[in-house]
């Protein structure tokens, strides 16, 4: 029950905060600013409300399973490349740790904000980290599901008025507790003021704000149509504070991940078949080439590599272990694409 008392210019307010169970840290400043209860009787009401320290929207965050975290972390090591990339993820997986070890002791935190835009080509691994970052997430207690939902444009704009906004918000809520990846963000802008994509835009940044403790949403797709598509819309920029570039790979980069691709599907790459993946890759580089599949391109290579070593090998009638195994220059061929 309140009690107040006022008097004189200063009014005095005694308030008894028996009873009082807030739900947020967000409900408790808000009843600072109706004047319900005094900033020094605010603090202990924010304890109560079990979010951590004093106010910034960031969500409950949790101690999460260590053993989850290195796990998981260990896996984006495991990945070839992206050095930057990682150093940032370790960044994000570190201030959400002292948010959460500072609100234990009752000490402010800061928000955490958890909307991204990823920039950069095709296959240079922007899929695959937005899936870590879901898992990442849920395993330190800030998502609840750390799942990752993939649309793209038209996933979610409708055919007519009201029905961009059913789709948007329906794949929204989808992806609650977890990721919700928007891959070639910027097609939504490209039909001007009067295409329904203007109204998907709007959708995500209502709902985004609505949801903003319980939806990690990445917008993806190629660096200079994501400038383009942040500066069409001043509102969007402001929303994503988190900007992480994904480099193109080099060759040597690629071989890497050729290799783990053959020995993820139990193949592997003969000398003569290393020798012509350099080869074909450091070709494709001088033609500019990589910059349009990446890592897609290498698994494009293997696969094909694969099929042709089957028709190979029945050929031959081979049976042996090695055999079924190797994947030879043969098999690679002398073009990327043939």
């Amino acid at each position: 029950m309140l009690r107040f008392a006022k008097g004189g210019a200063a009014a005095a307010m005694t308030v008894n905060l028996e009873g009082l169970a807030p739900r947020s840290v967000r409900e408790v400043l808000q009843w600072i600013e109706d004047g319900r209860v005094s900033s020094a009787q605010a603090f202990p009401l924010m304890r109560s409300a079990d979010l951590p320290g004093a106010a910034g929207g960031a969500g409950r965050l949790a101690a999460g399973d260590d053993a989850d975290v290195r796990a998981i972390l260990g896996e984006l090591d495991e990945l070839v490349g992206l050095g930057r990339v990682k150093e940032v993820v370790r960044e994000l997986h570190a201030f959400a740790e002292i948010q959460r070890r500072r609100g234990d002791l009752g000490l402010h935190t800061e928000p955490l904000a958890l909307h991204m835009v990823f920039r950069g080509n095709p296959g240079t691994g922007k899929t695959t980290v937005a899936r870590i970052l879901g898992r990442m997430f849920k395993a330190i207690g800030i998502l609840s599901k750390g799942h990752m939902l993939e649309v793209a444009r038209a996933d979610l704009v409708g055919e007519y008025i009201g029905h961009t906004a059913q789709k948007t918000r329906e794949h929204v809520h989808r992806a609650l507790g977890g990721v919700l990846f928007i891959d070639e963000a910027y097609a939504l802008a490209r039909g001007g003021e009067k295409d329904f994509g203007k109204e998907a835009i709007d959708t995500l940044v209502k709902e985004m704000e609505d949801h903003r403790d319980s939806l990690l949403l990445v917008l993806a797709g190629y660096r200079t149509e994501m400038d383009w598509f942040l500066r069409s819309n001043p509102g969007l920029r402001s929303r994503f504070p988190i900007h992480i570039d994904f480099p193109d790979y080099g060759v040597d980069e690629l071989l890497r991940i050729a290799d783990r691709m053959a020995l993820g599907r139990q193949y592997q790459l003969g000398e003569e078949a290393r020798a012509r993946m350099r080869e074909l890759l450091s070709a494709a580089g001088l033609q500019g080439r990589l910059g349009g599949g990446n890592a897609r391109l290498v698994r494009n290579v293997v696969e094909r590599a694969i099929r042709r070593q089957a028709v190979r090998l029945v050929r031959q009638g081979a049976t042996r272990r090695e055999d079924l195994m190797l994947l030879t220059g043969e098999d690679l061929g002398r073009e990327l694409g043939a």
